[in-house]
């Protein structure tokens, strides 16, 4: 199990990550070892590598909230979101005291590698939409409650 990185200031949750050029054993040993942190998370339904000290772009979905079998996003891509905001309470592993209501597109349509090197596509709405565009976030060295008015 890998340790979750908390802190509004933390460097590692604010850098840009970087794309994965090559699916290799490193990269599946993480992915397995993110799963088993997800799974042991409280509370937790998606989970980016930066938030484990890895700044590469991927994050993982829980099994409840995949769409399609697919749980692992490498390199994902928002090709597409709503005008329509929901809102709705948000939370983050990242930053386990912090829960606020927060206005996110109610749709998105993700674009990705999964853990075998094939793409696909996701078009989600609802909670999934709203994991997929936190994680990304994440990828992009952004916090929710960035989003914060």
């Amino acid at each position: 199990m890998l340790n979750i990185i908390t802190g509004e200031k933390n460097k590692i949750l604010r850098n840009k990550s970087e794309e994965v050029e090559k699916i290799t054993p490193a990269v599946l040993a993480l992915i397995t070892e993110m799963k088993e942190t997800l799974a042991q998370a409280k509370n937790g339904v998606g989970l980016a590598a930066p938030q484990v000290g890895r700044n590469i772009r991927l994050f993982i979905v829980s099994e409840e909230l995949a769409k399609d079998g697919h749980t692992i996003f490498i390199n994902p891509a928002i090709t597409q979101t709503s005008k329509k905001d929901a809102v709705e309470e948000e939370g983050c592993l990242s930053l386990p005291e912090k829960w606020h209501e927060l206005a996110r597109a109610d749709k998105a349509t993700v674009k990705a590698i999964d853990a075998h090197g094939k793409k696909f596509k996701i078009r989600a709405k609802g909670i999934l939409a709203r994991l997929m565009l936190h994680e990304v976030d994440h990828l992009n060295g952004v916090l929710f409650v960035d989003h914060l008015k």
